[in-house]
């Protein structure tokens, strides 16, 4: 199951049609931008709520999240499906993200929360006296916003310096990345910590003054993140067609000759990892005022499996491949888990082995292989 790769992922190669479709053919980033940016504010804006095509509260939180969703999985494709790193960490550093995010959105509750106080409840209940240091100037947006950067990424740039200097590859790489997003997730449970504990943040209010449960700002944040998705689209397709691209398949598909041939995959390895683990970071602080709440749940090692599911569903090496997993699969768990819910995870790992044994190249390839004429 986590192998580094289990055959060569050269980009799908598909007809006309499916290149327009995919991220490397701008009408693609026409019609979704007409999509995120003009129908879907008019469907839940102006559309009457009583109107079968208006669109509900309940659909634009679940669409915004399987952007942020998606996402991730652009990030996890960035790294295994270009790179051959299979993390199963990743959900570390989106949790890093979106628990950023949450300090500023609890600061921002002022006194509206149930005690009335400076401080956030949790921190009331457990009879804190002021905010710990680390919460120092997470009262200003833009201070939050670089934790959301920096957080993931020093994180990320740190470990993997001395994972890759190490030479730690393969299964060994994913299972301490395992044990890093497990040993994070502990720590954050405890009340200790100034995190909230097991309940986490929640209870939001407002976010940069606005109400952040009033039906504009809910689009504001869709659409930023529909943004975000189409921007990362297009800067990992910057990448993997760069000579830098070129590099890291090549450490993908044969290490060792890359070495020979005069690269240091130590500084590749470490720069895409880093660049991932930011992308996650932001990906989780788009998560958070949509959904309205982070806890170290998210910090999970099932979260993290999770992601390389969609990756892997999708169809690694592909870019849109990972985006269509990641829809996919989240939307299929909104179904499954209201319909069977005890089995869900059955049902995911059924998919992950079906999708291995029979469709290698992921929703992706099973596209590409019905278009071609």
């Amino acid at each position: 199951m986590m192998g580094a790769s289990f055959m060569p992922l050269a980009p799908v190669a598909g007809p006309r049609l499916l290149r327009l479709l995919s991220p490397g053919g701008w009408s693609f980033y026409v019609a979704a931008a007409a999509v995120l940016f003009v129908a879907f504010p008019i469907l839940h804006l102006v559309v009457p709520a009583d109107s079968a095509l208006h669109l509900s509260d309940y659909w634009v939180t679940l669409i915004g999240k399987i952007m942020c969703y998606a996402i991730v999985a652009l990030a996890m494709d960035l790294i295994w499906g270009y790179t051959g790193i299979l993390s199963l960490g990743h959900g570390l550093f989106f949790a890093l993200g979106g628990y950023a995010m949450g300090m500023y959105l609890m600061r921002s509750i002022g006194h509206e929360g149930v005690y009335q106080s400076d401080l956030p409840d949790f921190m009331v209940f457990l009879d804190w006296k002021k905010y710990p240091w680390y919460w120092s100037f997470t009262d200003h947006f833009w201070y939050a916003a670089l934790l959301v950067v920096l957080i993931p990424g020093l994180l990320a740039l740190v470990f993997g310096f001395f994972a890759f200097r190490s030479r730690i590859r393969g299964v060994y790489f994913s299972i301490i990345t395992q044990a890093l997003t497990y040993a994070s997730m502990l720590l954050f449970f405890r009340n200790d910590t100034g995190f909230g504990g097991n309940n986490g943040f929640t209870d939001f209010k407002r976010i940069l003054g606005f109400p952040i449960a009033a039906p504009q700002t809910r689009m504001a944040l869709f659409a930023i993140t529909g943004a975000a998705l189409l921007g990362f689209l297009l800067f990992a397709r910057w990448i993997v067609t760069s000579k830098l691209g070129r590099v890291l398949t090549a450490i993908r598909d044969a290490e060792t000759r890359v070495m020979f041939s005069g690269y240091n995959p130590v500084y590749f390895k470490l720069f895409i990892w880093t660049v991932s683990a930011v992308i996650c970071g932001i990906a989780g602080a788009l998560y958070v005022p949509q959904v309205g709440i982070i806890n170290p749940s998210e910090m999970s090692p099932a979260n993290s499996i999770e992601i390389a599911i969609w990756t892997a569903v999708g169809g690694r090496g592909t870019l849109y491949g990972p985006v269509l997993g990641a829809a996919a699969v989240n939307l299929g768990k909104s179904w499954f888990t209201k319909a069977f819910p005890e089995y869900w995870l059955f049902a995911l790992g059924l998919l992950f082995i079906l999708v291995t044994l029979f469709l290698p190249r992921g929703l992706a390839g099973l596209l590409a292989r019905r278009k071609t004429p």
